[in-house]
Formats: structure tokens, C-alpha cells, sequence
């Protein structure tokens, strides 16, 4: 039962004084009273003592909690995290363009969506798309729109992802991805915040602020021509690089621990736990896929697992359980045969470029200046593969 001391005078007189008067006119003995009712007409004397201003209001009532995000979706404690969380409680106040920097896997869009719900923009929908999804002629219909019959096949007008966005914050994933045409549009709407549907001729109007991320180096890219100068400084105002899961390893137990427990409860079944050397496998692996790659990898222990409740090391894919490391894909000091030293030459030039490119075979062989056919069967022959 609450405590009478925290209701309100109206609370607790009212519904009683009718029943303190009715003992007071039918007894004359006060001590056979209902054991509370003297304490009341005391307060009710004091009550009624009082000048008006002076009477019992209502308790004030707390203020209300923020709804704030709090970030809770992003799962770390190390000082590289801190360090984003720090940057991250400046940057939902401000309304400023932000430019998410890191490697694929490590959580850029969970980041982007944790700005966007602490900011004044939360109420409205956040709207993503990534860069890399659709070529050229695509990516300019979704972005900003159509016009019936400005292409073949636009049978009907169609609302860009801009347009959806507006008042609110939208993400561009990928955005080292887009073509020069895409980013001389871009630049348009952050200037001047305005754009052309394909097949129109007059401008809409919005008011959206941009997130934009990218795993890739951009300061090459425009020193390359491949970027414009001048919209890398104006993505660019706010940058915020997400570490790497091998700079934050102090946070791989916490993961994998949310993870068991979120893919366990997804499979019906209980919360698995990990053996000594399995764990210890997770934490000596460099996990070129960071945090994606390592959820996959527990998602794959659960499903695995059935109903055993300790997963052991036999059950991690075969490049956790043994990895493969530089060292031993180096030729030994002593190789003087020419054919097996290019071998161990080519098999290290392979191994660095993938682990490089998060073992994107596309860009790999790009960069080797192979075709991807022929990286696939050297991968294949090399046993290279993850």
C-alpha cells in the first residue's frame, strides 16, 4: 500500500472526511476511532488553518526522460570507442554534414543511425542508400527522381530519396562509388539545397542534412581526379573514422558475448558459451571483416552448435581456426629456385591486396592489375581462401 505521506492532502482527506465526521457524530469514545482517523482530522484542522496559498498542491511531477538513443545499439568500451562516443555527443547537436570514415564491416551506418535518432530530425524517416548498388542511370532516378516518360520504362512519376528525406537526414553509403555526373548533382543539393528530377525541368526544393560514408581513401581519389575537390570539403565539414575491430580488440569478448545471446534467442534455443581456445582463436584473429565478419562467425558457432552448449575450436571456419599469416606465406631465407620464389612472391602480393580490400576480389584484382577470373583461380590455387 502507498505511503499516506506521499499522497496529496485532496488524496487522502477527501475520501475519508465523510467517514471521520459520521464516527465523531455516532461515538462518543474517541479511542474505538478507525486508528488513522485521528492523525487526519489533525491534518485536517492544519488544513484548514492555512491561508489559501499555503494549501497542499499536487506533488510536482518528474521531468520527463529524454528518448534518447544513447547509442545503445553500438557495442563497445574501448578508448577507441569512447573516443567515437565523445565526437558523437558533439555532432547530434549540430545539424553540420558528416563524413563516416572506416573500413567495411565496422558499423558505419549503425553510427550514422545513432546521429540521426539523438538529433532534432529523429521524428522524421532516415533514409539510406548505398552508392555501389545501382549504375549511373539508376542512381540518379532513386536519388532525385523521375518524370513519367523521361526514360524508357518510367511509366509513372517517381519521388527521389531526396525528396522522401526532406526535413530529415538521409545516408549515402559508398559515396567514393558515385559517378563525377552524380557528384556535380550532390553538390548542387548541399549547396544550394535544390535539384532537378531526371526528365524535369524545374528545381525542388529540401532541406536534408547529409551523412555520407566510405571505406575508401578519398584524399587519393581527388588528388587522382577520380573525387571533385569541392565536394570532398563540403561532405567533409564534420569527419569521423570508426576504428577497426583489430585496433579495438578489448571489445571482441563484449561482442561475441551479444552476439551469442542475440543469435541464440533468434535460434529459440539457449545461450551458448565459448571454450577457453575457441575464444582465444577469436581474439588472435585479425578479422579483416571486422565486426559483420565476426557476428557472421557466431551466427555460423550457433547454428552449428545444435544443442551442445560449449562451442569448441573444431567448429570455427577453417581461416579463424587456422589462420593464415604472413609469415607463413614468405619464402625462407635460404630459396635460391626462381620459380618457387615468384611463387612465394606472388602468393604474399596476393594475400596483402585482399586483406586490404577485405577480400573484395573486384578491387583486388583491380589493383593487381589482373582480371578477377584469373585472381579467383590463383586464390584457389594459392589455398587463399577465407
Amino acid at each position: 500500500m502507498q505511503d499516506n505521506r506521499d499522497k496529496t492532502m485532496d488524496e487522502i482527506l477527501q475520501p475519508r472526511v465523510i467517514q471521520a465526521l459520521a464516527y465523531m457524530l455516532r461515538q462518543d469514545n474517541s479511542e474505538q476511532y478507525d486508528p488513522g482517523l485521528n492523525e487526519l482530522l489533525d491534518r485536517l484542522r492544519d488544513e484548514m488553518d492555512r491561508p489559501p496559498e499555503a494549501a497542499a498542491s499536487p506533488l510536482p511531477i518528474p521531468p520527463r526522460r529524454d528518448t534518447r538513443f544513447e547509442y545503445e545499439e553500438i557495442i563497445g568500451e574501448s578508448p577507441a570507442m569512447h573516443r567515437v562516443y565523445r565526437l558523437l555527443d558533439k555532432v547530434i547537436t549540430s545539424d553540420s554534414t558528416v563524413m563516416i570514415q572506416g573500413e567495411n564491416g565496422t558499423g558505419k551506418e549503425l553510427v550514422a543511425r545513432a546521429i540521426h535518432f539523438n538529433s532534432a530530425r529523429k521524428v522524421r524517416r532516415f533514409v539510406v542508400q548505398n552508392c555501389s548498388a545501382f549504375n549511373d542511370n539508376l542512381l540518379d532516378s532513386e536519388l532525385f527522381g523521375h518524370k513519367k516518360g523521361a526514360f524508357t520504362g518510367a511509366v509513372s512519376d517517381k519521388q527521389g530519396l531526396f525528396e522522401v528525406a526532406d526535413g530529415s537526414t538521409f545516408f549515402l553509403d559508398e559515396i567514393g562509388d558515385m559517378s563525377p555526373t552524380l557528384q556535380v548533382k550532390l553538390l548542387r543539393v548541399l549547396q544550394e539545397g535544390t535539384f532537378i528530377p531526371v526528365g524535369d525541368t524545374r528545381p525542388k526544393t529540401v532541406d536534408v542534412r547529409i551523412i555520407a560514408a566510405t571505406n575508401r581513401d578519398l584524399k587519393q581519389m581527388v588528388a587522382s581526379g577520380q573525387f571533385r575537390e569541392d565536394l570532398y570539403y563540403r561532405i567533409n565539414v564534420i569527419n569521423l573514422r570508426i576504428p577497426s575491430l583489430r585496433e579495438r580488440r578489448e571489445d571482441i569478448l563484449q561482442l561475441v558475448n551479444h552476439f551469442l545471446e542475440q543469435h541464440g534467442k533468434v535460434s529459440g534455443g539457449q545461450v551458448r558459451q565459448l571454450s577457453k581456445s575457441c575464444i582465444n582463436r577469436l581474439l588472435e584473429y585479425n578479422w579483416p571483416g571486422n565486426v559483420r565478419e565476426l557476428e557472421n562467425e557466431i551466427e555460423r558457432l550457433v547454428v552449428l552448435a545444435g544443442e551442445v552448449g560449449v562451442i569448441q575450436q573444431d567448429l570455427l571456419s577453417s581461416r579463424i581456426s587456422r589462420p593464415i599469416r604472413p609469415e607463413n606465406i614468405q619464402g625462407g631465407p635460404g630459396t635460391t629456385c626462381l620459380p618457387e620464389a615468384i611463387m612465394d612472391l606472388e602468393r604474399r602480393m596476393i594475400y596483402e591486396v585482399l586483406s586490404r580490400h577485405n577480400w573484395n576480389k573486384t578491387r583486388a584484382a583491380q589493383e593487381l592489375n589482373i582480371s578477377r577470373r584469373n585472381l579467383i583461380r590463383k586464390v584457389s590455387k594459392y589455398n587463399l581462401e577465407p
